[in-house]
C-alpha cells in the first residue's frame, strides 16, 4: 500500500506521519508538495497537522485552493481513502469534503495535550482495529479545533454514523469537562457519508510508538493497511 504525506508550507507534522507510515509500519511513502497537480499512483493521501500558508483568512482557507487540491477531490470523490489530522481536518472542511466548520478554541487558548477519545464507528477502514465504544488516548495541539456543524448536518452525521471519535473521559463518559475546546457534540473527528474521507483533530501520528507515551495512533494507520489489504485479496 501506498501513501502520500501532502506538505504545505508551514505543514510541521509532515515528518511525524512519514515516519509512523514509513519506519513503523514498513509503508512505502512518499511527501507531496502542494504545488503538485497529480496523485496518481497512491492508495491514500494523508494531509498532516500545522499552520498551512500560516493560517492566514482561517485555518485551511488558503490551503483549500493550493494547486494539488483539485487532484485530491478527483482521488476521495473516486473514493480513495483520504486522512486529514488536524490542519489536515480543517483543509478537509474548507474543501468541502467533509460537513461543517471549525472555530477558535472556545477556551480562546492553544491546547496541547493528551485526550482521551470514544470510538463510535468501528467499521470504517480507518477504525476497523477498534472495538465500539472503546476508549483510546491520542493527543491534540490545536487553536482552532471546536467543530461546528448546524443540527440539520449533525442529525445526518448521527443518522449516517459519521461521527467517528469524541471527546470523553478515561471512563468513555462523554462530558463538558473533557472536552478540550468547545467542539459541537464533543466530535473530535467525523468520516464522510461514503466512508474514505476521515479528519480528526488529534494527532495518531504523535502516539504511534511507546517511547512517545502511546500506540494507539499506530493502530489506526494498521486500521488502513488492513483494510486495504483485504480489499485487495477480495481483487477490488
Amino acid at each position: 500500500m501506498k501513501f502520500g504525506v501532502i506538505v504545505f508550507p508551514g505543514s510541521n507534522c509532515d515528518q511525524d506521519v512519514y515516519h509512523a507510515l514509513g519506519n513503523v509500519l514498513g509503508q512505502p511513502v512518499d511527501y507531496l508538495w502542494h504545488g503538485d497537480t497529480s496523485v496518481s499512483g497512491y492508495d491514500c493521501l494523508v494531509l498532516p497537522g500545522g499552520f498551512s500558508y500560516g493560517d492566514y483568512l482561517r485555518a485551511g482557507a488558503i490551503a483549500r485552493f493550493a494547486p494539488i487540491m483539485p487532484a485530491v477531490i478527483e482521488f476521495a470523490r473516486a473514493g480513495g481513502l483520504v486522512l486529514g489530522i488536524c490542519n489536515g481536518f480543517q483543509i478537509l472542511l474548507e474543501a468541502g469534503l467533509l460537513p461543517g466548520a471549525m472555530r477558535v478554541n472556545d477556551c480562546l487558548q492553544f491546547r496541547c495535550q493528551w485526550t482521551y477519545l470514544r470510538v463510535e464507528n468501528s467499521k470504517t477502514p480507518f477504525t476497523n482495529r477498534f472495538r465500539e465504544g472503546q476508549v483510546i488516548r491520542i493527543p491534540i495541539a490545536h487553536g482552532e479545533g471546536n467543530y461546528y456543524a448546524d443540527a440539520a448536518t449533525l442529525a445526518e452525521l448521527e443518522a449516517n454514523r459519521q461521527i467517528v471519535f469524541r471527546y470523553c473521559n478515561e471512563y468513555g463518559e462523554v462530558t463538558p469537562a473533557a472536552n478540550p475546546n468547545g467542539s459541537v457534540g464533543n466530535i473530535a473527528g467525523i468520516i464522510n457519508r461514503e466512508g474514505n474521507v476521515l479528519g480528526m483533530m488529534p494527532h495518531p501520528e504523535r502516539c504511534a510508538e511507546s517511547i512517545l507515551g502511546g500506540t494507539d495512533g499506530r493502530e489506526l494507520f494498521a486500521s488502513i493497511i488492513d483494510w486495504w489489504q483485504g480489499r485487495e485479496r477480495l481483487g477490488a
